[in-house]
């Protein structure tokens, strides 16, 4: 008999646009994966793939993979295909990692969640950056208490394109950095608002200015951009004690302030009442140079193998899309803040 932390996992693609190869690329590499097909509407894509793994069915059939003994399928297709196809998937008992955001409606979402628990399937979600060396030791480091009171968040992910047709700047870009708060303050907003601009395409933001505000007090502004002229991928954490940087770009991706303000302990007068400046040490930690995606990859197989919840569960992705449908409204209603209720 099999151990089963070593037992292969028969794993379908679906999609072989942008992120579908990097998905492909790990599932055939990773030991424990076996990627046995993989599908998509677009023939020279699949000859593409073909090409460079030659062993690896091809099919524009998505009916195929779901008859097919493969038993988790990856789905990197457009987000208003998630719900139809991952409801398939489960259905037809596969397990289902799904790339961000799970959909574009929290209830279908939910459905979602609902069957996976039913059939007693994974059902995953593709955020990433959770899975990111760098975003585990911030969040370790906010947990320990290091950083003191967390006061507030600032979050800018931003560069030229790519510009989507279906779903504006929020729903394509946020979903990194909501997922990123989640999982590093280990609670979600109780109220969202946001304003934005649709300068290249109709009716489509591209520009977006997004506020979070937590039941602990903490604020987190997040600016997300297809149209800016620097590709910036930055987190910044200010606590009591400390200050933390995460910066995906740089090579030391994460750097860690010894700087704050001290208040006195009292003061009578406003004349008595001065600030203390500290500037202390700043430290570059070493950090895994561990693709998430394959970390990413590896946790889904195991969580297959297990049946163990994993980290970027379906519950996870249902919390990021009630958000980001949050976002939408208050874009809607032109900045108004509008309450998440969970």
């Amino acid at each position: 008999m099999i151990d089963n932390e070593v037992r292969n996992i028969a794993v379908g693609v679906v999609g072989c646009g942008y992120w579908g190869p990097k998905l492909i690329r790990n599932f055939q590499s990773i030991p424990g994966s076996d990627l046995q097909i993989v599908a998509d509407l677009r023939k020279d894509r699949l000859g593409h793939i073909k090409g460079l793994y030659p062993a690896v069915k091809t099919t524009i059939s998505y009916a195929e993979m779901l008859d097919s003994p493969v038993e988790a399928i990856a789905l990197a297709t457009p987000v208003q295909s998630h719900f139809a196809m991952a409801r398939e998937a489960l259905l037809h008992d596969k397990h289902v990692l799904v790339e961000k955001p799970l959909t574009i409606d929290s209830a279908e979402a939910e459905e979602l969640i609902t069957l996976a628990e039913e059939r007693q399937r994974i059902l995953m979600v593709g955020h990433t950056f959770e899975y990111n060396p760098a975003v585990e030791y911030l969040r370790n480091y906010v947990a320990r208490g290091d950083l003191g009171d967390i006061y507030y968040i600032n979050a800018t992910r931003v560069n030229l394109g790519i510009f989507q047709k279906n779903i504006n700047v929020v729903w394509d870009l946020a979903p990194h950095d909501v997922s990123i708060l989640l999982y590093v303050l280990g609670t979600a907003p109780n109220r969202v608002s946001a304003r934005g601009a649709s300068y290249v395409q109709p009716n489509i933001e591209d520009v977006a200015f997004v506020t979070f505000h937590f039941p602990n007090g903490v604020i987190a502004d997040v600016r997300v951009s297809w149209l800016d002229p620097c590709k910036i991928r930055r987190t910044t954490v200010v606590g009591s004690k400390k200050m933390i940087v995460y910066d995906d770009v740089e090579a030391e991706k994460i750097r860690i302030y010894d700087k704050g303000v001290d208040k006195p302990p009292y003061s009578d007068t406003l004349e008595e009442f001065r600030l203390s400046y500290r500037y202390g040490d700043i430290t570059t930690p070493a950090i895994s140079e561990a693709e998430p995606l394959e970390i990413e990859c590896r946790h889904f197989l195991e969580a297959v193998r297990t049946g163990q919840s994993p980290r970027s569960n379906g519950r996870v992705g249902w919390q990021v899309v009630r958000i980001l449908e949050g976002a939408q409204e208050s874009l809607r209603q032109g900045g108004q803040p509008v309450d998440l209720v969970w």
